[in-house]
């Protein structure tokens, strides 16, 4: 059951089906998010979100893409031009590239031929995402150096320190679900999960891999690499227009990802514990639904919990998230040995 879903190939043009599909999908989620996140910080703070353009402010998202678009595109005399337009484009690059891995369900029968529900299932996944987010680091490194400003500068180096010390902890949090699955596949998790999801035996590293996350994508109460009490801006200072939104579209598209892997890899991805026989159109719906949940977690948190300072951002993180992810990982081991 598990190998279900690399045993067969799919034609040329349902990948390329695939890929508009899941990118038409979430680029159509995205500025409905930004409306969702000022909508519940508006009910979390006692106001009102957006609600001047158009029906209860759903057109916020247009009225700003039209507002950025128009704006000029400028850059420092001091900056690097070719790297300082690279590196947002690198960003979203890497984002996007996530995003094909996230199984939106299982294997279909569609129109007499078989589709996964997924853009690629490759046999090492995990390994896969975090390369992605070892790229992505360059975008935000470059954007701030090639800025020619020591502000940029000093936040990209912050983003350095934070996304090196965070990932550790969360790809160890990541190696107890692979050990107890047995496989490095996403789509194979999902069905290691038939019997219960991993969230359950997995707490704590579930846990971490959420704390790890919220530092990972630059989330309150994380989000020092943008501290704008203390650096303006971060390394996105002296971005405006077309390459600031690049940087705001990866920033929430990093968070549909991470929201993605959670739910393949803790709740069970497209599983529900409500049908036996869980009919194929609903997989996806499902996923959506699991995802929206991490993603409301996400602005409840930055509602709720202040800023930490640098020192303790990084005390937590060596200190406290990496002894429990070598901990939880020892732990499952040995269990799953004995």
């Amino acid at each position: 059951m598990i190998l279900a879903s690399v045993t067969y190939y799919e034609p040329w043009w349902i990948q390329i089906v695939k890929a508009l599909l899941i990118f038409g999908v979430i680029f159509g989620v995205l500025p409905m998010l930004t409306v969702y996140e000022r909508k519940l910080l508006g009910r979390f703070q006692n106001r009102y979100g957006p609600n001047r353009v158009g029906p209860y402010g759903l057109m916020q998202p247009l009225a700003e893409i039209v507002k950025f678009a128009r704006k000029e595109a400028f850059r420092p005399t001091t900056s690097v031009g070719f790297l300082f337009h690279a590196a947002p484009a690198l960003s979203i690059l890497t984002a996007v590239g996530g995003l094909a891995l996230i199984p939106w369900g299982d294997v279909q029968n569609i129109f007499g031929t078989r589709v996964g529900l997924y853009g690629i299932d490759v046999s090492i996944g995990p390994l896969y995402v975090f390369a992605l987010g070892g790229i992505s680091f360059y975008g935000i490194l470059l954007g701030g150096w090639a800025s020619g400003s020591k502000y940029s500068f000093l936040g990209s180096m912050r983003a350095a320190a934070q996304l090196i010390s965070y990932e550790v902890s969360q790809g160890l949090a990541l190696v107890g679900v692979l050990i107890t699955a047995q496989t490095l596949s996403l789509t194979g998790i999902v069905h290691a999960q038939r019997g219960v999801w991993y969230f359950i035996p997995q707490l704590c590293g579930f846990l971490i891999f959420m704390v790890a996350s919220f530092a990972e994508t630059n989330r309150a109460p994380f989000d020092l690499v943008e501290a704008d009490a203390e650096l303006v801006g971060g390394y996105f200072t002296e971005y405006g227009g077309p390459p600031f939104v690049a940087y705001l579209f990866a920033a929430y598209v990093n968070m549909l990802v991470v929201s993605g892997i959670a739910t393949t890899l803790f709740l069970g991805g497209w599983l529900e514990p409500f049908w036996s026989h869980q009919p194929g159109w609903i997989d996806p719906i499902v996923v959506l639904v699991k995802m929206m949940l991490f993603m409301t977690l996400f602005i409840w948190i930055r509602a709720t919990l202040p800023r930490l300072r640098y020192d303790q951002l990084m005390s937590f993180g060596w200190k406290v998230l990496l002894p429990l992810a070598t901990l939880n990982l020892l732990v499952t081991a040995i269990i799953v040995v004995a």
